[in-house]
């Protein structure tokens, strides 16, 4: 599925992840913004990079999506997830904030 119809700070982010690129993905995010993995918080640029170096654009993560909805500023994507980390379907629940990325929780 592609990813044009998403939000585009979701698009630029699920782009990035996909391509590699760790600057783009964290220049989706606010300055402040977070993810929560599976309850585990890192907020702001670098603690999101440190997360991401090691379980996530670290692990050449790829999301292949497999669907997507909206419930006012969330928007979750489902996508099969492969890479050389966690492999198998989760779910990403994107808070919008403008132009950017407040939080991004994995959720399974």
């Amino acid at each position: 599925m592609a990813t044009a119809s998403l939000p585009a700070p979701v698009r630029r982010a699920v782009d990035a992840a996909n391509n590699g690129d760790t600057d783009a993905f964290l220049a989706a995010f606010a300055e402040d913004g977070a993810v929560n993995d599976w309850g585990r918080e890192f907020r702001g640029h670098d603690a999101i990079r440190g997360w991401s170096d090691e379980e996530f654009i670290g692990k050449q993560v790829t999301l292949d999506i497999t669907g997507t909805r909206a419930d006012g500023d969330t928007v979750t994507v489902s996508a099969q997830v492969g890479g050389s980390g966690f492999n198998g379907p989760s779910d990403f629940a994107f808070i919008v904030e403008g132009d950017r990325i407040g939080l991004m929780r994995i959720t399974g």
